[in-house]
Protein backbone atom coordinates (compact mmCIF):
# COMPACT_ATOMS: atom_id res chain seq x y z
CA UNK A 1 0.00 0.00 0.00
CA UNK A 2 1.68 3.59 -0.82
CA UNK A 3 1.01 6.71 1.17
CA UNK A 4 -1.48 8.23 -1.32
CA UNK A 5 -3.89 5.76 -2.04
CA UNK A 6 -5.67 8.22 -4.36
CA UNK A 7 -2.43 7.63 -6.63
CA UNK A 8 -2.12 4.09 -6.32
CA UNK A 9 -3.45 2.97 -9.43
CA UNK A 10 -1.37 4.84 -11.42
CA UNK A 11 1.50 4.26 -9.33
CA UNK A 12 1.39 0.75 -9.99
CA UNK A 13 0.50 1.18 -13.87
CA UNK A 14 4.20 3.07 -14.13
CA UNK A 15 5.57 0.08 -11.92
CA UNK A 16 4.93 -2.14 -14.60
CA UNK A 17 5.47 0.35 -17.59
CA UNK A 18 8.91 0.13 -15.81
CA UNK A 19 8.95 -3.40 -15.32
CA UNK A 20 8.75 -3.79 -19.40
CA UNK A 21 12.20 -3.17 -19.57
CA UNK A 22 14.60 -0.86 -19.66
CA UNK A 23 14.77 0.07 -23.26
CA UNK A 24 10.78 0.79 -23.28
CA UNK A 25 11.73 3.45 -20.50
CA UNK A 26 14.42 4.63 -22.57
CA UNK A 27 12.20 5.59 -25.61
CA UNK A 28 9.86 7.18 -23.63
CA UNK A 29 7.21 5.12 -23.68
CA UNK A 30 6.71 5.65 -19.96
CA UNK A 31 6.69 9.44 -19.79
CA UNK A 32 2.39 10.17 -20.01
CA UNK A 33 2.06 7.62 -16.91
CA UNK A 34 5.09 9.54 -15.27
CA UNK A 35 3.36 12.61 -15.50
CA UNK A 36 -0.08 11.40 -14.56
CA UNK A 37 1.63 10.26 -11.19
CA UNK A 38 3.42 13.58 -10.58
CA UNK A 39 0.38 15.74 -11.34
CA UNK A 40 -1.60 12.99 -8.49
CA UNK A 41 1.08 13.65 -5.89
CA UNK A 42 0.95 17.20 -6.33
CA UNK A 43 -2.56 17.54 -5.94
CA UNK A 44 -2.15 15.40 -2.97
CA UNK A 45 0.52 17.50 -1.56
CA UNK A 46 -1.78 20.55 -2.00
CA UNK A 47 -4.20 18.90 -0.38
CA UNK A 48 -1.83 18.22 2.88
CA UNK A 49 -0.61 21.67 2.81
CA UNK A 50 -4.18 22.91 2.57
CA UNK A 51 -5.20 21.13 5.65
CA UNK A 52 -1.49 21.74 7.63
CA UNK A 53 -2.40 25.45 6.95
CA UNK A 54 -5.90 25.00 7.85
CA UNK A 55 -5.06 23.04 11.41
CA UNK A 56 -2.26 25.64 11.88
CA UNK A 57 -4.84 28.95 11.61
CA UNK A 58 -7.35 26.82 13.58
CA UNK A 59 -4.35 26.15 16.40
CA UNK A 60 -3.24 30.23 16.24
CA UNK A 61 -7.03 31.56 16.60
CA UNK A 62 -7.03 29.36 19.96
CA UNK A 63 -3.81 30.12 21.09
CA UNK A 64 -4.45 33.72 20.79
CA UNK A 65 -7.85 33.36 22.84
CA UNK A 66 -6.15 32.00 25.50
CA UNK A 67 -3.68 34.33 25.43
CA UNK A 68 -6.09 37.22 25.44
CA UNK A 69 -8.03 35.22 28.44
CA UNK A 70 -4.43 35.91 29.99
CA UNK A 71 -3.68 39.35 29.32
CA UNK A 72 -7.28 40.09 30.75
CA UNK A 73 -6.95 38.01 33.99
CA UNK A 74 -3.10 39.95 34.39
CA UNK A 75 -4.85 43.09 33.84
CA UNK A 76 -7.11 42.53 36.49
CA UNK A 77 -10.73 44.22 36.47
CA UNK A 78 -10.96 47.10 33.36
CA UNK A 79 -9.92 50.15 34.34
CA UNK A 80 -11.64 53.86 33.42
CA UNK A 81 -10.18 56.24 31.19
CA UNK A 82 -10.45 59.03 33.87
CA UNK A 83 -8.42 56.87 36.47
CA UNK A 84 -5.36 56.39 33.67
CA UNK A 85 -5.62 60.58 32.47
CA UNK A 86 -4.61 61.67 35.76
CA UNK A 87 -8.00 63.82 36.08
CA UNK A 88 -8.95 61.50 39.22
CA UNK A 89 -5.99 62.53 41.14
CA UNK A 90 -6.42 66.16 41.47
Amino acid sequence: MHQFPDCEEIMTALDECHAQGFLHKAIGSCNDIKRDVNRCLAGERYDRAKRNRDQARSNRRRIEEIWARERAVEQGPSNTNTENTGAAKQ
